[in-house]
């Protein structure tokens, strides 16, 4: 297996994709940055003018220094998921995540925002907690075994600080999840998150929360409002750097009340289990149209066996990947959807690499994709947590006959055979334990 690394990035097999040239989530530049799911955890309230649930505004209550508050339920949150019925086809859930999300002046953010809304979806941002610290508080930032204040994603000015926090409060009020990309990305030497002790990942979450929930005594700065969320409440899962350090990451996960983690590297396109007491959601090998191996589901991998690392080709080259690169996507997700229904998890970076080709690529992923939820399939774009919401109602022998389907595996016999005695079975152990 050929694999491609640089500084800040990795090369990771995948799973059964022995041939698979694949490297891992990676940081170049400064930049790293409606048929729902189940519930979010936060509730429901009433309908919205876009089709989902939401709450009515409630009156915040400010949290600490006021950089964040508590506001209620989340709105554009969907109705509260129920257990499969017997026979009942399970959903195909997608979910788009982003590493980093910081808004640099380059639009993606509220881009992808735009196109989230415009097809009532929802998604998971891994937001770097350093992207809402001034770099002029950078000594705040003491970085397990690496010196204070070094970060190998760099500082953003204090004009992207604040475009950050508006993009951050505004995709949480739309209904999408606020998770942790931690802090500095170290993916290299004796400093790489790979090295870190369980008791490390603790510093390391406890100051990127920090920099989240005091970025107003960080800043000073008292002219924008409050993040709308109470971030210890919200936050319940990540992505580390370079998909690197969860073995140890994941004790410290556990303790703090994390329902998932999101950093396995190679996952394949089969339905999860839970590790160490959480839900083990990695990124997967999918296919990728015109090479003989696999590709992880994520923007940097598509680039690192295109152009080799380098994030600015010969534009000559672009529209070819840019191809390659959204049929990967809708080859993923259709694979899945006619076959064993795994969940089918993408992640991304709001980067312009190789002329912006990547984001042109999940954008058409994500319409296409969307085009079959509108059909009125059951296909539902959701964040993690709304996922790992509706498989915590799951019967245990529902998701452990799910998990016999390999990838691209069809259910024999059609789903109304394949499920309707996990389900029944599992109703009527439910009824006699009751």
């Amino acid at each position: 297996m050929r694999t491609l690394t640089r500084r800040g990035a990795l090369g990771l097999g995948a799973g059964a994709a022995a041939a698979a040239g694949l490297a891992g989530c990676g940081t170049l530049t400064s930049s790293d940055g409606s048929n729902h799911a189940g519930g979010s955890g936060s509730g429901s309230g009433s309908g919205s003018g876009d089709g989902r649930p939401s709450s009515p505004k409630p009156t915040a209550r400010p949290l600490g220094d006021g950089s964040t508050s508590f506001t209620g339920r989340q709105p554009h949150q969907p109705a509260k998921p129920e257990p499969l019925e017997p026979g009942q086809t399970p959903p195909q859930f997608v979910v788009f995540s982003w590493d980093g999300a910081a808004e640099v002046g380059n639009g993606l953010f509220p881009r992808f925002l735009d196109l989230a809304k415009e097809h009532e979806a929802s998604m998971t941002f891994f937001l770097s907690g350093l992207y809402l610290l001034p770099e002029s508080k950078k000594r705040l930032y003491d970085p397990p075994n690496n010196p204070r204040g070094a970060s190998d994603i760099g500082y953003l000015t204090d004009e992207h600080v604040k475009a950050t926090l508006t993009n951050v409060r505004r995709a949480w009020l739309e209904g999408h999840e606020i998770g942790t990309h931690f802090n500095g990305h170290f993916c290299g030497g004796t400093g790489s998150v790979g090295n870190w002790t369980p008791r490390q990942w603790r510093s390391e979450i406890d100051q990127a929360k920090s920099f989240v929930k005091e970025w107003r005594t960080n800043t000073g700065w008292t002219d924008l409002p409050a993040l709308p969320f109470d971030y210890d409440k919200e936050l319940v899962g990540g992505r580390t750097p370079c998909l690197l350090g969860q073995d140890n990451l994941l004790p410290t996960a556990r303790e703090l009340g994390w329902r998932y983690d999101a950093s396995s590297p190679g996952g394949r396109q089969v339905w999860p289990q839970k590790r160490d007491g959480m839900w083990d959601l990695p990124l997967q090998a999918i296919p990728f149209p015109g090479r003989r191996f696999e590709v992880l589901s994520m923007d940097y991998n598509m680039l690192a066996n295109q152009s080799v690392n380098s994030t600015n080709a010969p534009s000559h080259n672009h529209p070819a990947w840019r191809e390659q690169s959204a049929g990967a996507y809708i080859g993923g997700f259709k694979r899945a959807y006619e076959t064993n229904r795994a969940p089918f998890f993408v992640g991304n970076h709001f980067e312009q690499w190789n002329g912006g080709i990547y984001m042109d690529a999940v954008e058409e992923a994500l319409k296409h994709i969307a085009r079959e939820k509108e059909k009125g399939e059951d296909v539902r774009l959701v964040s993690f947590r709304q996922f790992v919401d509706w498989m915590d109602v799951q019967k245990p022998e529902v998701l452990a006959t799910l998990r016999t389907l390999d990838v691209g595996q069809q259910p024999a016999g059609g789903w109304n055979e394949f499920l309707k005695g996990a389900a029944s079975t599992a109703s009527g152990t439910s009824s006699n334990a009751a």
